[in-house]
C-alpha cells in the first residue's frame, strides 16, 4: 500500500458529510477529540478481522444489527441492555442452524451519522437543511437545528464510551449465560403466534441439556456464560473518525478507534472519493454497502484499494437490492469476485432496499419484503456454490412498530402508535428474533446442499 495519513481524506470529493460554518470551533472540537483515548483497541479489530476470516471460509457466521442512527435523546440502558438481549437470542437461533459459531456485531456506539437521499427536506412549503444524525445536527425542523454542530461530537463520543462500558460488562459479567438467553427465546415461542417456532426452540433445549449432563455448565465453562461483542457503525462523518485513528503500537499501523468495524456506504463508495481514502488505511475490519448500481469495474478497484494484500476478514460486501433484484445483481457481483480470486466475506442486508412509504404516511419496511431478500440471497449463492456468510439488520429491542408485518402482524394503521426512529424504520425485538428462526432455517438448507455436493 503506497504510503498513507489519516488526513489523506481531506484531499479528496467528498460527499454526504456536513459543512462547518465555525471552522474554530471544529478544530477545538477535533483537537479535544484527539486527546480522548481511542474507544476500541487493535487487539479487538485483530481478533475480529481473524474472526470474520472464519465466516468468509463457511466456518462461521455473521449477524450485525443494531439501531438505524443511535440518538442522544433515547439513549440509557435499558435499550442498550434490550438491543444486546436480542442479539444475543438472535445468535443462539443462529448458531443452532448454521451449526457453527455466529460472531456477533453491534450498529452501536458510534451509529450516529446518516446519509441522506437528498441535502434539503421541505414541509408545509419550508425548505431546510436534512437531518443528518445526532453526531452532526438536531432533528427539530427549525433552521437553527439543523445547523452542524461541532461539539456534537463530543457528545456522541461521551455516549459511545459509555455504551461500550455497558457493552463490556453485559458480554463478560454474566448476562449472556446461554441457558438465560435461551429461556428468553422460549419466552417468545409460548405465545400462540409464534407457536410454529416452538420446535426449533425445544430442539435447542435438548441440546443444552444433553451439554449440561454431559458437564458442560456455565459454571465450569466461562465460554457458556459470556461472549465476544464487537461494534460497528458507517464511518462517515470523517472529522470525527481521524481524531480517533491512532498508530499501533504493537503493529505500526493506523487503527480506526471509533469502532472495531467500520463501512462504507452506497452513497460513498467512490473509488477516488474521501470515505474509501481514509478507509483504505486503517486495519480494521471494512464493510463495502453494494447496491443495483454497484458495477463490475466499480468493485474490483474497491476491493484493491480496500484490500490490497488480499486478507481474509479484511473485507465485507454488503448486498442491499430489494426483494425480488437481488438475482439481478448479486451473480455479476459472486462472479467478479471470483474472477478477482478475492477474499470477501458476502453479508445480506435486507433493510435498505425495501423502504417504502405506507398507505398511513409512514416510511416503513414490510416483513415479507425484508424476509424474500434474505431468502434470494441464499437461493443465489446455494446456486453460485459461494458462502452466505451474514446478515445486516436495522433493529432494536423496543417494541416499536416501524416496520409492518411479522408474527404479531403489525398493520398500517398500527405504525403511529410506536413510531420513534430518527431515521429508519427498525425491526422490534419480536420481528428481529422471528426472523433469526427464518435465516437458521435457511442455514440449515444451505448446509444440507453443500453436504449433498460434497458427497
Amino acid at each position: 500500500m503506497t504510503e498513507w495519513h489519516k488526513s489523506d481524506w481531506r484531499n479528496k470529493p467528498r460527499v454526504q458529510m456536513p459543512e462547518y460554518l465555525d471552522m474554530d470551533a471544529l478544530a477545538a472540537a477535533e483537537a479535544q477529540l484527539a486527546q480522548y483515548p481511542p474507544l476500541v483497541f487493535a487487539g479487538e479489530a485483530r481478533t475480529l478481522r481473524d474472526e470474520l476470516a472464519a465466516v468468509s471460509r463457511g466456518e462461521a457466521f455473521l449477524l450485525q444489527g443494531g439501531d438505524c442512527a443511535e440518538s442522544f435523546g433515547e439513549f440509557g440502558a435499558d435499550l442498550i441492555r434490550d438491543t444486546f438481549k436480542v442479539m444475543l437470542q438472535m445468535a443462539m437461533v443462529l448458531t443452532y442452524g448454521a451449526k457453527v459459531p455466529v460472531v456477533k456485531v453491534g450498529r452501536m456506539a458510534g451509529q450516529f451519522a446518516k446519509p441522506r437521499s437528498a441535502p434539503t427536506e421541505v414541509k408545509d412549503g419550508v425548505e431546510l437543511p436534512s437531518y443528518r444524525g445526532d453526531i452532526i445536527n438536531d432533528l427539530d425542523f427549525t433552521p437553527e437545528a439543523r445547523i452542524p454542530n461541532p461539539e456534537k461530537m463530543l457528545k456522541a463520543y461521551t455516549q459511545a464510551a459509555a455504551t461500550l462500558n455497558l457493552l463490556r460488562a453485559f458480554s463478560k459479567g454474566g448476562f449472556a449465560n446461554i441457558h438465560q438467553v435461551h429461556a428468553w427465546t422460549l419466552g417468545f415461542t409460548e405465545k400462540d403466534e409464534a407457536q410454529k417456532y416452538r420446535a426449533m426452540a425445544e430442539r435447542i433445549s435438548d441440546a443444552l441439556d444433553f451439554m449440561e449432563t454431559a458437564g458442560l455448565t456455565s459454571e465450569k465453562n466461562h465460554e457458556l456464560s459470556s461472549v465476544d461483542f464487537y461494534t460497528s457503525h458507517e464511518a462517515l462523518l470523517l472529522e470525527y473518525e481521524e481524531a480517533l485513528t491512532r498508530v499501533d503500537s504493537t503493529s505500526g499501523k493506523w487503527l480506526a478507534g471509533s469502532g472495531h468495524m467500520i463501512w462504507i456506504g452506497d452513497r460513498t463508495r467512490q473509488p477516488d472519493g474521501a470515505h474509501v481514502e481514509f478507509c483504505r488505511g486503517v486495519q480494521n475490519p471494512i464493510g463495502l454497502k453494494c447496491g443495483p448500481t454497484t458495477t463490475a469495474d466499480d468493485l474490483k478497484v474497491l476491493m484493491n484499494k480496500l484490500n490490497p494484500e488480499n486478507e481474509a476478514g479484511r473485507l465485507t460486501l454488503i448486498a442491499r437490492f430489494g426483494a425480488g433484484q437481488v438475482a439481478d445483481h448479486l451473480p455479476r457481483l459472486i462472479k467478479t469476485v471470483q474472477q478477482e480470486g478475492a477474499n470477501v466475506v458476502w453479508s445480506c442486508d435486507p433493510m435498505h432496499g425495501n423502504t417504502i412509504k405506507s398507505a398511513s404516511g409512514y416510511k416503513t419496511r414490510p416483513f415479507e419484503s425484508v424476509l424474500r431478500e434474505v431468502q434470494e440471497f441464499f437461493a443465489i449463492h446455494r446456486a453460485e456454490g459461494t458462502i452466505p456468510g451474514g446478515v445486516h439488520f436495522e433493529m432494536t429491542g423496543k417494541d416499536v412498530t416501524e416496520c409492518t408485518g411479522g408474527v404479531r402482524a403489525v398493520t398500517d394503521e398500527d405504525l403511529g402508535s410506536r413510531y420513534h426512529t430518527a431515521c429508519d424504520p427498525r425491526l422490534n425485538a419480536s420481528q428481529a428474533l422471528e426472523l433469526a428462526f427464518l435465516v437458521a432455517e435457511e442455514l440449515g438448507t444451505t448446509a444440507s446442499s453443500r453436504q449433498a455436493a460434497a458427497v
